[in-house]
């Protein structure tokens, strides 16, 4: 049977887990351990918690509510004063009455438990619903539930906090959820034992109501300085200003309630939600009215042309006794609005940002007045702090301007997410942080691109030896991705690194994966994962992976002007259909104008998996999890294959190949086509869906039009553009959805070999101008279309898989 199998591997995998425990291993400073009980001190009552995890058992197993006791318990019963669950079995009589009893330190340890007993004794999976959803068929019926070996099993926390997510995640991801949507994700939150989320929705109802009745500007005045609803991210962060927007009065009223109900859901389940403070952006108009002040206006980010429009906006100096006033009237009104419910506050000032001088006394000063504008407010505030800046200007942050910052406040009074650890950790290379207590983080994704990538031996390995070295202060693990649904196994493994004291195989790991996504063990399937486990999941060249795919991201260039030695040859590639030997694709990024695709594995091993995939569809066609795995697979495969297919074109133009070229570009169009049919099987993958979440939050027919532009431009052109260039951030947020992919990708690369074809039968250079001008009159167009798109799925994802294999992978 599959449990016992699972269970016994289970066993073998996890006996250190069972064995150890966290407070040998790790030693809070006394200013950490403070924060840690002051924190604690603020949790609802045990009661109340108790309730909350209820509903988390009863919105996932509706049938088993009385299977389970899930309690709140003392550190006590840890054995070493630090954060635990407990899953053991409950002792009773009665035939019909509880099995297994759940205990934690929190509702959150005790979401955590109740997961940890459905994944490892139960064979059951949970990922997001757009990744596959839940797996939970393997679960006995009630009164049958498995036994936990006798004494039962306590779990601790290696480290205090279990950090989540990414200052732009509110954008790419959660921009267009209303409280239904949000309330399945706390719930996954919970269950993955997250205890110490960002939570920024709604702040700028908090920021009109501070600037408008104590800054003496008015509403009017606010429209120029927020962004709109899918640029709020950067907006915040004083990157842009005005774009995509103004904010009505509808979104900032209904996004300030629905803050409330998803503060007060963490709150409930024992989570420290992280709030914004102030970090020195501020309107244009404070400047009018307080004219002394030392604002500055920053220089321009990413825009085509500088458009004072929506860039360069607007500094308050640090020192400037402005700044520690504003940001004080801010905390204190999210107190007043919210709660005491957090000391814990992101601030993010410099990031992007260089200050004026590397002067290390200077950069201290600035330090030390941001901290204080917290204090001034929260006696006992922590300002938590994304350390990118100290990987993307690496060249300004040396370690005497870090060390300025860094020391600037307190001990204790400051965390820093180590927000790349998984590929650029900074901890190794800063003494960790020198002094400073942090969180070792995985970013994983940018922009929300859909790709399947990761290194799972780094993300299983990283964090704990990171908290295992010499002198370690770090004090958590954190996912920080830019947007979310996608690429599930990563993120389990990521969660699972909160209660993991000491090392594991991850192959083994790997294989009660499959088991529990599919909800059974097929040979087939566990050998493709194998094989994805070392090359898809195995990327070790250091790049940060971003989706360049040329489908998704197409190349804005003349290849007139570069010879046919400039392109990568296929000889330099991994041939897609018979490829020898262990050779890695790699690209000339040299001497090739645009930014090529990153690949990192052998394709043909890749599709040695799919086709086991594909081998393993009549047992598991009915599983939702493998549908998502295998219309995933099968459009990563396709999208390689379209790369080289493209260079194929290229190719054919440079040495004006008129029939190489119509073959080439009608067979790179032809993927587009497929790619689509594909996707538009699995509810997953469709445009329409995020078209139609973001309508259904306007209150008029000028929203619901704003909504849809802010929507379509963000997955699209990003920022500004002129009519002869596209946004520099175009396509920085792509994405391989259905609907997207046959209006927008479609006609982009057609209208590219259409004016190829035309500059070989005139004889002519390629009119790059032209193209450019077509183009980008298309997408803006698109820009402010309303066509509808799907929202369910049409066709069978398996068939459609297996077809597309036959076509371009099978030998003729």
């Amino acid at each position: 049977m599959f449990i016992p199998k699972l269970l016994y591997i289970f066993l073998i995998l996890l006996a250190d887990v069972f064995l150890s425990t966290s407070s040998s291993q790790f030693q809070e400073p006394d200013a950490i351990q403070s924060l840690i009980n002051r924190l604690d001190s603020k949790r609802v009552s045990s009661s109340i918690q108790e309730n909350a995890a209820k509903g988390v058992l009863h919105r996932l197993l509706p049938t088993h509510l009385s299977s389970f006791e899930l309690k709140i318990v003392s550190k006590d019963v840890c054995g070493g004063g630090s954060s635990c669950f407990r899953i053991s079995n409950y002792k009773s009589s009665s035939r019909n009455s509880t099995e297994i009893l759940i205990q934690g330190t929190s509702a959150t340890e005790i979401t955590s438990g109740l997961h940890w007993y459905l994944k490892y004794w139960c064979g059951a999976h949970v990922s997001w619903d757009k990744t596959g959803g839940v797996q939970l068929a393997s679960i006995p019926k009630e009164g049958f539930l498995p036994h936990v070996e006798d004494g039962g099993v306590t779990i601790q926390r290696p480290v205090p906090w279990n950090y989540y997510q990414n200052v732009v995640t509110s954008s790419y991801s959660y921009v267009w959820w209303d409280w239904k949507r949000w309330e399945k994700e706390i719930d996954w939150m919970a269950l993955q034992g997250i205890n110490l989320p960002l939570a920024f929705t709604g702040q700028e109802a908090i920021w009109q109501k501070v600037f408008v009745s104590q800054f003496n500007l008015s509403s009017e005045e606010l429209n120029n300085f927020f962004g709109g609803p899918a640029f709020l991210a950067w907006a915040r962060m004083g990157n842009l200003h005005a774009w995509g927007g103004p904010l009505s009065q509808n979104w900032l009223s209904n996004q300030k309630s629905l803050q409330k109900q998803i503060l007060s859901r963490m709150i409930e389940l024992g989570m420290t939600p992280v709030l914004p403070s102030f970090s020195g952006n501020v309107p244009e108009a404070l400047k009018a009215r307080f004219p002394s002040a030392n604002i500055t206006r920053l220089g321009e980010w990413n825009t085509v042309d500088g458009d004072r429009r929506w860039c360069c906006t607007y500094l308050l100096d640090p020192s400037d006794p402005l700044f520690i006033k504003i940001g004080e009237a801010f905390i204190k009104q999210q107190i007043a609005d919210y709660g005491d419910i957090t000391d814990i506050y992101s601030c993010d000032t410099f990031n992007e940002n260089t200050p004026p001088t590397d002067d290390p006394t200077y950069i201290s000063s600035l330090g030390s007045a941001v901290f204080k504008a917290m204090s001034k407010a929260d006696t006992d505030a922590v300002w938590l702090m994304q350390g990118w800046l100290f990987y993307s200007d690496s060249s300004f942050w040396k370690p005497p301007q870090m060390k300025a910052l860094l020391h600037s406040v307190p001990y204790g009074k400051m965390i820093v997410l180590d927000l790349f650890a998984d590929v650029k950790p900074v901890w190794k290379s800063s003494s960790q942080f020198y002094g400073t207590p942090y969180v070792w983080c995985m970013l994983h994704n940018f922009g929300g691109n859909i790709e399947m990538y990761g290194a799972l031996d780094s993300v299983a390995s990283g964090p704990i030896d990171a908290r295992l070295s010499s002198n370690s202060k770090m004090v958590g693990v954190g996912m920080c991705m830019e947007g979310i649904e996608h690429n599930p196994v990563v993120y389990e493994l990521m969660s699972e690194m909160a209660f993991r004291s000491s090392n594991f195989e991850v192959k083994d790991w790997l294989k009660t994966y499959s088991r529990r996504r599919y909800g059974k063990a097929v040979d087939q399937v566990e050998t493709a994962w194998e094989i994805l486990r070392h090359t898809i999941y195995n990327c070790t060249d250091g790049i940060a992976n971003h989706n360049t795919d040329y489908i998704v991201k197409f190349p804005d260039w003349d290849p007139s002007l570069y010879n046919k030695a400039s392109i990568p040859a296929p000889s330099q590639m991994h041939n897609l259909r018979r490829v020898h030997g262990s050779r890695r694709f790699f690209f000339l990024e040299t001497s090739f104008p645009e930014q090529t695709p990153h690949l990192w594995y052998s394709t043909q091993e890749v599709i040695a998996a799919l086709k086991l995939f594909l081998e393993a569809g009549n047992e598991l066609s009915g599983s939702l999890t493998y549908r998502y795995d295998l219309v995933d697979l099968t459009r990563q495969s396709l999208s390689k294959l379209a790369n080289q297919v493209y260079l194929d074109t290229i190719t054919a133009y440079q040495v004006k190949d008129k029939n190489a070229l119509t073959s080439h570009s009608q067979r790179f169009l032809e993927l587009i086509k497929d790619i689509d049919t594909l996707l538009a099987a699995d509810d997953n993958f469709l445009l329409g869906s995020w078209l139609e979440s973001a309508k259904s939050l306007a209150m008029t027919s000028d929203e619901r039009k704003q909504y849809e532009w802010n929507a379509r431009t963000q997955v699209t052109m990003w920022f500004d553009n002129t009519k002869y260039n596209q946004s520099q951030l175009h396509d920085y947020a792509n994405k391989f959805w259905s609907g997207l992919l046959l209006s927008y990708y479609l006609p982009r690369a057609s209208m590219y070999f259409s004016h190829f074809s035309r500059s070989l039968k005139e004889n002519q250079h390629f009119k790059v101008e032209e193209w450019r001008k077509e183009w980008i009159a298309y997408s803006n167009s698109w820009q402010e279309g309303s066509e509808l798109y799907p929202v369910k799925a049409q066709g069978d994802a398996v068939a459609i898989a297996k077809t597309l294999f036959g076509k371009y992978f099978e030998q003729k």
